[in-house]
């Protein structure tokens, strides 16, 4: 369908001279002598650019400006103006106008300043729609999407929020584990207790170790006094155990006996305390190769994983990256104070093509580095850091037509078995599921194809 566009001058000739080179560049042109004409055909038929002359009688191109922008505020409007006349341009861009030309006029630069205001309308409408999506998107919280593999993550937290039961969080690191943590204890009968939360890959197993069960006066050097334990604070509400899988050997079994028993033996202390606590644990390793290789105990992972919520990764949620992009755009510029409204076309594509190892706390660094960067109200390729401008998809498979350039049977597998690896985000157990290997023979091939670079046992 061609793009519509409105011509708008005083001068016949100078109507159907504009008109006839832009229907020969494939748009459809139509003109008016008058802005009073003009305003009328644009409330009559949907128009995508208005080019209109600054001098004209009666209304000029400066208060066609202003009209057009307080009626129709999604029509660009380009202005005509003479050689000389710049500080009347100017006027006309600050009542609202996207762009001005002079005469003598090239058709080829008017078509081209035509093309610029076309895609400029479309942005504009693409970050309306993406506010839009983004205010009445389905959110828990502060998690935002309306991907299908985040809608069963949403009927999951909606099902199970409710009940007492340990609930694991697994997924890959920055997807937003702890937002699902917070989700369930504000859904569940146990909202108004306390959400205490602890990282037990950021302390020494002893530190933990008081952290968690607490420690009476004298326990150790420093104990000057006795602390309760976050198992203890937390009664109520839900103790959130984050990066469960890093938690040291020895923690694991004390932790084993407080699911079992629902007391906790402070640190220098004879008597155990009950307590009463919803406990969510979350993960970024995969916990059953974990127990493969000796390094988690088996019978704390059938306790913990009662109720199991996968997080997906971001690269697997589609246009939730855009929707997430233009959220963390519309706070960062708040932030900074500037005026960046949302992405253009090609900074949308490069989102949308990009991996996101690191999920979603890349993507919100991502967008803040570029609302930093930007100049302009809508982010372009070249505000975007440097791994995401310049990433190209990975291809497993190559068509070719050179019978040399056709791979193995043996090659063809192994770059897919390692590309399902990649996609999995390292979960052995997840892409030996997809790939249709039972564990051992999924760590065979790693073993050979890795070439021994993956720490992967030899079960040959």
């Amino acid at each position: 369908m061609s793009h519509r566009v409105l011509v708008v001058d005083d001068e016949r000739d100078m109507c159907e001279m504009l008109t006839s080179g832009l229907r020969h560049r494939g748009y459809a042109a139509e003109w008016r002598t008058s802005a009073a004409q003009a305003l009328q055909r644009l409330t009559e038929n949907p128009t995508e650019v208005l080019v209109a002359d600054l001098n004209m009688p009666e209304t000029d191109g400066v208060e066609l400006c202003r009209r057009v922008a307080a009626s129709h505020p999604d029509v660009p409007v380009i202005v005509i103006t003479a050689f000389g006349s710049l500080e009347t341009a100017v006027a006309a861009i600050r009542a609202g106008a996207y762009d001005f030309i002079t005469k003598p006029i090239e058709i080829e630069a008017l078509a081209l300043a035509v093309e610029r205001a076309i895609q400029h309308r479309e942005l504009r409408r693409e970050v309306t729609r993406l506010r839009k999506a983004v205010s009445e998107a389905r959110r828990f919280g502060d998690i935002l999407g309306d991907s299908d593999p985040l809608k069963r993550v949403y009927s999951l937290i909606e099902s199970v929020a409710s009940s007492d039961s340990t609930v694991l969080i697994t997924g890959e690191s920055g997807t937003g584990k702890e937002l699902v943590a917070h989700a369930l204890h504000d859904r569940s009968a146990r909202r108004e207790g306390p959400f205490a939360a602890i990282n037990c890959a950021a302390m020494s197993e002893s530190l933990l170790e008081s952290e968690l069960f607490g420690h009476v006066r004298g326990a150790f050097t420093d104990a000057k006094e006795s602390r309760a334990g976050l198992f203890v604070r937390g009664r109520g509400g839900t103790v959130f155990l984050d990066e469960l899988g890093e938690m040291p050997k020895n923690m694991q079994a004390k932790l084993l006996r407080v699911l079992e028993t629902r007391t906790v033996l402070p640190v220098g202390s004879d008597t155990e305390i009950p307590i009463d606590i919803r406990i969510v644990a979350a993960t970024n390793r995969d916990l059953e190769s974990e127990i493969e290789e000796g390094r988690f105990r088996a019978d704390l992972y059938f306790r913990v994983n009662v109720i199991r919520i996968e997080m997906p990764p971001l690269r697997a949620r589609g246009n939730d990256v855009l929707l997430l992009a233009q959220e963390f755009i519309d706070r960062a510029a708040a932030r900074a104070g500037k005026p960046v409204v949302g992405l253009s076309a090609k900074a949308a594509e490069r989102l949308l093509a990009y991996s996101w190892p690191g999920n979603v706390r890349e993507l919100q660094n991502a967008v803040e580095h570029a609302v930093a960067l930007t100049g302009y109200e809508n982010i372009m390729p070249d505000d975007l850091p440097e791994r995401i401008r310049d990433h190209r998809s990975s291809h497993v498979l190559v068509a070719a037509d050179d019978p040399s350039q056709f791979l193995t049977m043996a090659e063809v597998e192994r770059r897919y078995v390692l590309r399902v690896l990649e996609a999995s985000g390292g979960n052995k157990t997840l892409a030996a599921k997809i790939l249709g290997f039972d564990r051992r023979t999924m760590y065979r091939k790693l073993q050979r194809y890795a070439g021994g670079q993956l720490d992967v046992p030899d079960d040959s």
